[in-house]
């Protein structure tokens, strides 16, 4: 088994063999941190863009630290809009709209680095534990040409989050991010309102002191998860009567605390209730 520096100098071995100059797709997690860090490595800090793409999916608040993280590794920093959630086969929420989501970006992307000039690879931040899931925005990105070193290498999360540690990431420790549609049942169509509802009331509950949160939507119902070995937590905070109330007011007749807690996945393993 490779050590963690090991593994590092390959990624940057990696990355050095796709061209002189790199456009990372950049979310701000830690996945695409980390590639954009490694990039900044491999090319030099001048050769590489990190490319924040913004829409109603995107969570509010992560853009700020985004900038903060591309500032923190000396790369240049630039935002692009999407609009994935204006294409019908998106907005109808089945099980290919994150290959809808990504075909979106990496069109948009593919724009930017062409007009960045000749030999720009575009990079994002799939890992090896990806592969344990349906990821349909994976095809995507191979029909579109994008390079994904972690998966290219077979880095899982654990293995980034080691490596993020040891060159002082300030997100090395940061949970997992999705985009807020991952958030919504299959089947129940995904617009801009109500991405705008989910981000509000999932700032309601980090407002509680909780750092991974999601709220499902389920028609007329909502669920909170939290990390499973604080939901206990959620369930004893002296606020929460009060978060709840605040939560249906943005609409849902019924939210409650799912007793599981988080889990990777789930939007998509859950049915879709009509309440």
């Amino acid at each position: 088994m490779r050590s963690a520096s090991a593994t590092r100098a390959s990624l940057e071995r990696r990355i050095g063999s796709y061209g002189e100059r790199a456009m990372v797709a950049f979310s701000g997690g830690v996945d695409s941190s980390l590639v954009v860090a490694l990039a900044a490595r491999a090319l030099g800090e001048h050769a590489v863009t990190a490319v924040t793409a913004i829409s109603p999916s995107y969570p509010a608040g992560e853009l700020e630290l985004a900038r903060r993280t591309a500032s923190d590794l000396g790369v240049a920093h630039r935002t692009v809009r999407t609009r994935e959630i204006e294409r019908e086969a998106y907005a109808r929420n089945d099980e290919m709209r994150c290959y809808h989501c990504k075909a979106e970006l990496y069109a948009v992307l593919a724009g930017v680095a062409s007009s960045a000039g000749p030999g720009v690879a575009v990079l994002a931040g799939a890992n090896a534990d990806d592969l344990d899931e349906f990821r349909p925005g994976l095809w995507a990105g191979e029909r579109a040409g994008i390079r994904n070193p972690l998966l290219e290498e077979r880095v899982g999360k654990a293995v980034v989050r080691e490596i993020a540690r040891e060159l002082g990431l300030r997100v090395s420790g940061k949970p997992a991010l999705a985009c807020l549609s991952s958030r919504v049942a299959l089947g129940i169509r995904i617009t801009p309102e109500l991405l705008e509802r989910i981000d509000a009331a999932e700032r309601e509950v980090r407002g509680l002191g909780f750092e991974l949160v999601r709220v499902r939507h389920h028609d007329n119902a909502a669920t909170i998860e939290v990390e499973p070995d604080e939901v206990e937590r959620l369930r004893g905070h002296p606020n929460l009567d009060a978060t709840l109330a605040a939560i249906r007011a943005l609409g849902w007749a019924s939210v409650e605390v799912d007793p599981d807690g988080y889990r990777s996945g789930s939007a998509v393993l859950v049915p879709v209730l009509h309440v």
